[in-house]
Order: C-alpha cells, then structure tokens, then sequence
C-alpha cells in the first residue's frame, strides 16, 4: 500500500514511492513508470531488486495492477488522497469511522447515505458523487492509454474536453488531441496513434505534424516557415517523403488550415494578424486626429508642472510625440524614458485631451502608473477581454480618448499588437514606449523592431545615460554590454552590481540557494519573496526547474499541498502562470503566492497582486514555482534584487541582449554567480535573433513607398 509520494513525474509517470508491503517491517522504495497512483492505493508490483549507490535498495518496477483498498486504514488513505473531490483527509477519517469497511460499496451504490457523516451535507455529497463517476471514467481512458504504452497524465483533460466520448474519439483520430487540448502535443499523439495502428502517411498525421511544425516555430517567435523549410522539416520529423508533406500541404491550403504568401506558410492566426496589423497601423498614421497640441511655449509649460528640466533630445521627442499620429520612443536604462513619457503626458494634458495609459504586464502597468500618477491598465484590460467572447473592445466598439500611450512594447507579440490596433480608431494617437535592445516577445513576431525598421514611423531614441542613473553600476553595466563591452565585475561595498565566482554549475545552484536564503535579505534586509533568481534557461543544475525545487525546500519546506507533475504547490510557494486564461484574467508570465491550499477540495488560490484566483488541482499544469525562472519569461518585469547565474553549460542560450535583459530587471541589486569566460561569451554573441516575419515589409506596401524613400521621410532620430 502507497504511504507516501516522493517523486511523480507527469509526463512520463515515473513515480518513487514509500510503500508498506506485506512481510515487511519498514517502509520499501519502490520506483518506476506509475502514472497517477495516489497515496492509499494498493498495488500489486512485479519486477526487481537493486542497490542505487545514492539511496540503497529500492524495488525497480516492470508491472503494476492497482486493487481497491481492502483494510479499513487503506480505505481511509486512499480516499483521503484527494483521489475524490470533497474528501480530504478529514471527511475521509469521518467517513471511514461511520462504515468501516464497507467505505467503497456505500460510495458506490448508496452514496446518499454519507449524509450521516458528522458535518457532510447535501452540496458536499453532489460534488463526491460527481467525482467517484468521473474517476470511473477517467481509470477506463487510463486504462485505455495504459494499454497503448503512454503516460496517463492527461487523462483528467481528454476526460473534460470529450466526456464519455474520449475514447471514442481518441480510437477515430488520436490527432485531435494534439489539436483540442492545450499541453498534450503531437509526439504524444502520434505515440498513441502508432501503437494503434493508425498509417505512417495517413492525411491525419502529415497535417497534424505539419501544424506542429508550424506552432513550433511560433513558439520560437516566427510568424511564418518557408515552404521549403516546413517540407523538409516535416519530413524529417514524420520519417516520409517530402512529396507526401507537400501535398498535405497543398490540401491544407484548400481547407484554408494554413495561409501562403508568396514562399511563406502561416497559421491563420499569425497571417491575419500580421496582415491586419500592417493595415491598421497605416489607417491610424494617415487617420485624422480628433484634437491638436499647440506648441507655442510648450516646453516652459512643461518643464514648470513637472518641475524638470529636459535635455534637447528628450524635448525634441517630446514635440515630435505631440505632432505625429503614430510615435516610437526607446532607449535603455537611465536614459530617460519614463521622464520623457511622463513630458509628452504633460504636452497631451495641457492641450485637454483624453489619455489612456497600458502595458503588456500587470507589474508594467503598475510600474507606469506610479511614474504617471495615472490609471494604467494592462492591454489584456484596456481591451476588455470577456471570455469565451474575446475582446469586447474592437472595431465596432473602439476606445474611448485621444491617446494611447504603450510602455514596455519590446514585449508585445504580433497578436496582441493586432488585438490593440483593432480597438484603436483612426483619429487616436498611438505612442509606444520600449527598449529595442530587449529580447524580443515570448509570442511570435518582432513588432517594435520591425515597426522602427520599417521606416514608417518617427522615432527617438535616448542614448545619454543621466547624472543619477551613473551611479547605477547595473545601469552602467547594461549599457557596457549593449555596446559590446565586458562589465565591471569589481565588486565593492557601496555597489549594487555584484560578481560571485563558481565554475561548477552544482556550487553555483548552492551559492544561489544561500544567497536567496540568507545573505541577500540580511544584506537588503527584505524577505526572500522579493528576491528573484533570473536564469537563462529552464533545464540543467542551474536551470528555472532544478533551482526551483532547491529553493522552494530551503526557504518554504513542508510536506502539506497539491502535487502535480513531480512538484508540490505550498502555501507561500511563488508561482508563475505559463498559459493566457482568459477566463481566470491571469496571463502568461503573471506572477503570484499561493495564498491558501485546500486538500479537502483540491483546489489552490494564488494572489496575483490584488486578486485571488482559484486553480482546480486539475488545472495546476498552468502554474509553476517562480522562485526562480526564465529571462524571457522576465521581460517587463523588475525586480529589486536580481540572482542570475552565467555559466558555459548555458552556451547555447548565452547571447547579448539575453544578459542585458536580466541585468535590467534588476532596481536596487543584482549578483552574477558564474564565470567571466561565460559573461564574455555572452557579451560578444549578438545574434539579434532574425524571426521569420514580413511585418516591415508588409508597413513599407501599405505606406506606398520602398525602403530607402520611406526612411527619408521619418528618419529616426538616433542621438
């Protein structure tokens, strides 16, 4: 019988378990592939012994058959497990206590009779009978899946999405899945499809594939593949010839699955929206403005009610924003950004015109309304995002102001950008605000990059770092490695940049560990939670995954919470949301604390800022622990202090504007744990990453002229 779950991996169901057998006296270790065996289950195992050199004999298993509980105490563990919702350990205690042994068969075919259990009333008797029916059901798609040699983490959404036809479905086209439910992915089903039986070369798969090809590279930030490119990398993945993917495609086109243009393949979404962006942009620059800023005197009136002084760059920004209908502001830190921005506010209030203030991110958005002392909001709000509607603001029902001003728009992906540009009316005034030199969005497309390549737009770009920014060994360091140049890794007493050398990647996730623990925080005198490890990537001993679970066990340790995937969500725990939920209006990137875990009803409410959002313990594979994440899943984000580790097994991800993009989440303090050999790797790759997108090319058609003529008319001003 399972007494306790050390380890539960969920995508492949490898499981190390603390089991109480029979004949013997202490607990026995059991490890191997068991996907979605609970606490309290009882389990017949057939397989091996053997001696591990780190944790000694554990019993290695080849076969697995799990059996219903037959003592009362197996009862009480198994239903208290959480295996069915409204039963946690309590009312599974109550329960067992008030039938004995006769627990299951009660639940089974009587389960009305619960309602005289001390405390259990008619509401919490619906939800347990729900749950025992749909775990029925999901034991049969497991089962189902079991028999086809593939994990059965998935098995609760294949059972919400398609119910009592899952298995149906899964049996007609086990592609669908891949289509239907968000993190089940094509190898999974075609593993699936090809223990069924399902043909090499059927239309199913080579579409299926070749969709998967293309949100592979969405996922890497292209908009598009090449027909050459999809042909042969479709072929490669699906093991057939080029000819079948080809003219897969071809039907493809004709089901309008997929768009060309020109040698170019999009997915709908990609192509309408780079499409319409393109569109709009142009009907916003040439739109009527519906007001007009006088700027007669404006700069005094600027520089009196805001009580700066502004330099001839950041004022000639300031009077090109007022003048033009579409207007790009960037630079770094400590150039001046959010001092400029917060001028042309001034400009456009002193003239009487309505403002609206966004930002891709909730902590973005919080930032720019502290600088402006204005309402801002993130787009996803500003947009009014109702689901399973969508945006409620678009064409029909655009905003209501004048002006919209953007910050943080290095972060917004082509989707979004069309999303906004949709609710924009033509006579608004569109400013943007980003840095170019940040990574570009985490979603697909390039849009700030290309928008200032394009030549469309008049755009400032601030370079003087000021006086008080200077102080900033992190400003200064940013800038240094934006222009090629090994930062100061000195170190010092008064500094706010730190260097703290470690070659091995297991001494530096050590030296990490002690730092979020205890340094830092007596140092800054703040708790860990405001202290954020930054790494460049998620795998490996000093990846987000790994120093996730070191950190959580040093500084939030426990045994209570919701398991998923191998982790357990606590109580205090920092998590981050992974996917866009519309309907729980949390985004990809947001990051919260679990406020409270609920083992009765399996549930988790996590506190995103001011909100508490509930997660279903089903629903936890679109959480994960924050305590340490990804640069690019960082961006307009900031942070008062800042861990990044910089080592060569990053050498893959170590490029320029990777490192500039950490540095700069950083407000009061940053520390480097690493080796200088990898920071100057990563200060001499400038790979700014070319994506596959024609956004520039699309602004320069709809504009009417080419390239060279285009950038003669709105020059960026580069100072």
């Amino acid at each position: 019988m399972v007494e306790h779950i050390t380890y539960q991996n969920e995508q492949n169901g490898y499981s190390v378990l603390k089991c109480r057998a029979r004949g013997w006296q202490d607990l026995v270790t059991v490890v191997g592939n068991m996907p979605e065996v609970h606490v309290g289950s009882v389990l017949t195992l057939g397989g091996s012994w053997r001696v591990d050199s780190k944790y000694g004999r554990q019993f290695s298993v080849e076969s697995f058959e799990e059996t219903l509980p037959a003592t009362v105490y197996g009862i009480e563990k198994y239903l208290g497990s959480g295996l069915v919702k409204g039963i946690g350990p309590k009312f599974a205690s109550r329960i067992v206590r008030t039938f004995g042994a006769d627990t299951l068969n009660v639940i089974e075919e009587e389960p009305d009779r619960l309602l005289d259990v001390p405390g259990i009333g008619r509401v919490r008797v619906e939800r347990i009978k729900k749950s025992w029916v749909e775990q029925k059901e999901i034991k049969n798609i497991m089962l189902f899946l079991q028999g086809h040699d593939v994990s059965t983490a998935h098995a609760t959404k294949v059972y919400k999405t398609y119910g009592s036809d899952s298995i149906r479905v899964v049996k007609e086209n086990p592609y669908r899945l891949a289509d239907d439910i968000w993190g089940i992915g094509f190898r999974t089903a075609d593993t699936i499809a090809e223990k069924m039986g399902f043909g090499h070369d059927r239309y199913p798969r080579l579409r299926s594939g070749i969709m998967y090809t293309l949100n592979a590279l969405g996922n890497e930030g292209h908009c598009f593949a090449t027909r050459e490119q999809l042909c042969k990398t479709g072929a490669e993945l699906l093991e057939v010839d080029q000819s079948l993917i080809s003219g897969a495609l071809d039907e493809m086109l004709r089901n309008n699955d997929v768009f060309l243009d020109g040698e170019a393949v999009y997915l709908p979404p990609f192509y309408h929206s780079e499409v319409g962006a393109a569109r709009r942009l142009r009907e916003v620059l040439h739109g009527q403005s519906a007001v007009t800023v006088r700027t007669e005197g404006l700069q005094q009136k600027i520089q009196a009610s805001t009580g700066m002084n502004y330099d001839e760059v950041q004022m000639q920004a300031i009077l090109t924003a007022v003048g033009s209908k579409v207007f790009i502001l960037t630079g770094g830190p400590g150039t001046g950004k959010t001092t400029t921005t917060l001028g042309i506010l001034r400009a456009f209030r002193a003239s009487g015109t309505r403002i609206l203030l966004a930002a891709p991110t909730g902590r973005a958005a919080k930032r720019l309304s502290e600088a402006t002392g204005m309402e801002a909001k993130t787009i996803h709000r500003l947009l009014e995002v109702k689901p399973p509607e969508g945006y409620q603001r678009n064409e029909e029902n655009p905003l209501e102001g004048d002006v919209l001003i953007v910050d943080e728009c290095s972060m917004i992906d082509i989707m979004l950008m069309y999303s906004l540009l949709r609710a924009v009316p033509d006579s608004m005034r569109l400013i943007l605000v980003g840095d170019v030199d940040q990574l570009p969005s985490v979603g697909a497309g390039n849009v700030l990059r290309d928008m200032i390549d394009s030549g469309c737009f008049p755009v400032v770009r601030l370079t003087r770092i000021f006086r008080q920014a200077q102080t900033s060994r992190i400003i200064m360091n940013a800038h240094r490695i934006n222009h090629g140049q090994m930062p100061d890794l000195s170190n010092g007493k008064h500094t706010d940049f730190f260097f703290m050398e470690r070659e091995a990647p297991e001494e530096a996730a050590s030296a990490i560990v002690e730092l979020v623990r205890t340094k830092l925080p007596k140092y800054y005198r703040m708790p860990p939670a405001e202290i954020q490890v930054l790494t460049p990537m998620q795998r490996g001993v000093v990846g987000a995954s790994n120093l996730n679970q070191l950190l959580q066990e040093s500084v939030n340790p426990g045994q209570d919470g919701l398991r998923r995937g191998g982790y357990v969500f606590r109580a205090r725990d920092k998590v981050m949301q992974i996917r866009n939920n519309y309907e729980k209006e949390v985004f990809n990137g947001d990051i919260g604390t679990v406020d409270r875990v609920d083992l009765e009803d399996r549930t988790l409410t996590v506190r995103f800022d001011d909100r508490l959002v509930e997660y279903d313990a089903t629903e936890l594979d679109e959480l994960v622990l924050a305590y340490a994440t990804t640069i690019h899943k960082a961006q307009g984000s900031e942070y008062p202090v800042v861990v990044m580790p910089v080592l060569m097994t990053h050498y893959v991800m170590l490029q320029r504007n990777l490192i500039y993009t950490g540095i700069t989440r950083a407000k009061k303090g940053l520390v480097l744990v690493g080796t200088k050999k990898a920071i100057a790797h990563a200060v001499r790759t400038v790979t700014v990453t070319r994506r596959n997108t024609k956004l520039s090319e699309r602004l320069q058609k709809e504009c009417g002229k080419g390239p060279q003529e285009q950038s003669r008319e709105h020059r960026p001003l580069l100072y």
